[in-house]
């Protein structure tokens, strides 16, 4: 069976439907490109916060100074062009993938799932062949054209976005997306949405569209790929992402994700349609009737005879598989759920599933001088950063280690800080997610669950404890 699966990746299959990819995915990122460039955001994210919150271990990745981020923007721009063009595309498909993930590394306070999907599909682009046919590339004769690609090009990017899907659904799969929150709390300012907003405060939509939504993402990988039912899966899919689109500002993975569903259908499929299309408007004319090429037999041989290069490339392709197959399971080796304690959420695809607010003061108290400070982080922080930072408690921390280390630079060597939080989870009432009492300045940053953050299932009862004395 293993050498069977060896073969079918192996295989060369029809590259037309890759090709249309690497051209979607370059006009889709440079789109994105030309989103932060147009919208100010380079400034406001790179250029003006005194602070970006970086992920652990990678602190010293810093933005380029003055202007330069203008440069690299502009540089991302021209690549992605490039990509979409088939021009000088392996070093195009390696610089921009090294520059989108260095701006996604800038700043956690701005992670979207999108854009992380986008550093990943920009890696696996790196060695995918999709400029060995409609690209500048073959036009000037720097790579030969090919009408085939190996099929395990194919069944990487198709593993990725099945991912994405399959994840996104098992983490809908809680309590609180099964009562219908916070679709709900969603659905009630959107109303505008064209034909089906006038329904969104009934109750029977609201639970339509958290049970569609959960499982569509579950089921539409095989749906799609079957035969039978994929057609009826391309419709439900694009209907989804435009309906995601209408309500909620989720960027370019609306999109993004659209384009993507021509991966899933038949390989050949895109040059069957301009065969067609060519007949049809005479531009092929062959006066033979069109046969159906046979499928080539599987060179089914022992794994260990074969060229090095070739059990490299498997064992490297199922390796990228069952990697991103675990990762997004880390967050079951931690206590408390993910919602409230924020371990393991990221790079799991947890997308759009929580609503989660509130305030947040710092306390600084100076023990030496007794003097204290009490400080907004709105000073300090975008507006993106802050909605990110209630999220998120280990951005508590990291800027509270910020805090500690500018009072040190005014003088105050030893300060200790504290955070008094009143976070609101998919409606509920505000409750303090980190311990009040604990200096966090003096709390260490890593990999790991902090006893410092609060039980949720302790402060409900609190809550509860209260409702109830007031009743």
């Amino acid at each position: 069976m293993f050498n069977t699966l060896v073969a079918r990746l192996l295989a060369p299959v029809d590259n037309s439907s890759i090709v249309v990819f690497r051209i979607a995915f370059g006009l889709v990122m440079l789109w994105e490109v030309n989103r932060y460039l147009g919208n100010g955001w380079v400034k406001s994210y790179y250029i003006d916060p005194p602070y970006n919150f970086p992920y652990i271990g990678f602190e010293w990745i810093k933005p380029w100074p003055g202007n330069w981020m203008y440069v690299h923007f502009y540089a991302l721009a021209l690549l992605a062009t490039f990509i979409a063009l088939g021009l000088f595309y392996r070093v195009s498909a390696v610089l921009f993938c090294l520059g989108f993930t260095y701006v996604f590394m800038l700043e956690k306070g701005h992670y979207l799932n999108h854009l992380y999907l986008a550093c990943l599909v920009s890696f696996l682009m790196i060695f995918v062949p999709a400029n060995r046919d409609f690209s500048l590339d073959v036009w000037r004769g720097a790579v030969p054209r090919s009408t085939t690609a190996p099929a395990w090009s194919l069944v990487l990017l198709v593993s990725q976005f099945s991912v994405v899907y399959f994840y996104g659904g098992i983490a809908k799969i809680n309590q609180d997306w099964l009562r219908g929150e916070p679709m709900r709390s969603w659905m009630a300012n959107e109303t505008h949405v064209p034909i089906i907003g006038r329904w969104f405060t009934e109750e029977w939509m609201v639970y339509a569209m958290s049970y569609g939504g959960m499982l569509l993402d579950l089921f539409i990988v095989p749906v799609i790929l079957w035969p039978r039912t994929r057609w009826l899966g391309v419709v439900a899919l694009v209907l989804f992402h435009r309906i995601n689109a209408e309500m909620f500002s989720i960027g370019i993975f609306p999109i993004f994700a659209t384009a993507a569903i021509i991966l899933f259908l038949p390989p050949s499929l895109p040059r069957r349609v301009v065969s067609y299309l060519g007949s049809m408007f005479g531009k092929v004319r062959t006066g033979r009737k069109t046969t159906v090429r046979e499928q080539p037999e599987l060179d089914v041989v022992p794994f260990m005879q074969r060229p090095l290069v070739q059990r490299m490339t498997v064992v490297l392709v199922l390796g990228y598989i069952g990697i991103h197959l675990l990762l997004p399971l880390r967050q079951h080796l931690y206590p408390g759920p993910t919602a409230w304690t924020d371990y393991g959420d990221r790079f799991a695809w947890r997308m759009m599933l929580n609503s989660k607010h509130g305030t947040i003061t710092f306390n600084i108290t100076d023990p030496e001088s007794g003097q204290t400070w009490t400080v907004d982080p709105m000073e300090y922080l975008t507006r993106s950063q802050f909605g990110n930072m209630t999220s998120h408690p280990e951005m508590i921390l990291q800027f509270s280690h910020y805090l500690a280390d500018e009072w040190a630079r005014k003088g105050y060597d030893s300060v200790e800080v504290r955070a008094d939080t009143a976070i609101s989870l998919n409606g509920r009432d505000p409750m303090p997610i980190v311990d009040p009492t604990v200096n966090l300045a003096a709390e260490d940053y890593r990999i790991g669950p902090y006893d410092w953050i609060t039980s949720f299932e302790e402060q409900l009862e609190i809550v509860q404890a209260k409702k109830a004395e007031g009743n």
